[in-house]
């Protein structure tokens, strides 16, 4: 059985869910991806487990454990809504349940690392661990910004994980420019430092826009083969080494 992968970021909005449908599109075998809580959107909006479903494939089998209507953290938006905040044990029964059919199970988290679900501060690594306490092997992805600012977080979080004795797979770019300024292009050789683990990967603008159809060849040219692509990171680095 794989590891789960949970796949978190820098913060919000840095291309998490594009990184989840790019990792779910290449996969080999059969993909569940699970969205613990979703913020921001009414009972019938389409949410980020069903934008991953369409780009990736009908084939993902998708799951979302709670939505909050309001556009904030899940703890905030849980207490400002009426509604029960999630529970590590809760999440890592459903992933449990997947895990044992599917081959692939992606966790795709809420804004950065250490948001709080519940009002006791519990965040997306409590859920990690509690899966781990059902016997599961959990990874990390970290979703990274491209731009100026992203190696703190991203070192941040990295500690973080280090802390909690959670293993980093690598950081992915979430959204390369399609005219990097100079300190995007530095942070090709500096992620990798920053993080303790390799850059596997780099989405580009505008991925978002693409169809199924082609979206498979879009992940697959952006992601590194550890994940199932054929993306170069030495390669794309030298491509865009700033002068």
């Amino acid at each position: 059985m794989s590891p789960v992968l949970f796949v978190t970021g820098t913060g919000t909005e840095v291309g998490k869910t594009l990184t989840t449908a790019a990792v779910a599109a290449l996969s080999p075998e059969p993909v569940a991806v699970l969205k613990p809580g979703q913020t921001g959107l009414g009972p019938d909006e389409p949410g980020d487990v069903a934008e991953v479903v369409r780009l990736a494939g009908p084939l993902v089998h998708g799951v979302e454990l709670a939505r909050y209507p309001e556009p904030l953290a899940p703890e905030t938006a849980a207490r400002r809504a009426g509604l029960p905040p999630l529970a590590p044990d809760d999440v890592a029964k459903a992933v449990a349940e997947l895990a044992a059919e599917y081959g692939t199970v992606l966790v795709e988290g809420a804004g950065g690392l250490l948001v709080r679900y519940d009002e006791r501060g519990r965040t997306l690594a409590d859920y990690a661990l509690a899966c781990r306490g059902l016997g599961l092997d959990v990874e990390f992805l970290l979703v990274a910004a491209a731009g100026l600012g992203t190696l703190n977080a991203t070192a941040l979080t990295a500690e973080a994980l280090r802390h909690r004795g959670l293993p980093l797979r690598g950081a992915v770019v979430g959204c390369w420019p399609a005219e990097p300024d100079l300190a995007t292009r530095c942070n090709l050789a500096d992620l990798p430092t920053a993080a303790g683990a390799p850059l596997l990967g780099a989405l580009p603008s505008g991925a978002a826009a693409h169809t199924p159809a082609t979206f498979r060849p879009l992940a697959a040219a952006a992601i590194a083969p550890s994940l199932g692509g054929s993306w170069d990171a030495a390669a794309f680095a030298a491509a865009h080494h700033p002068a």
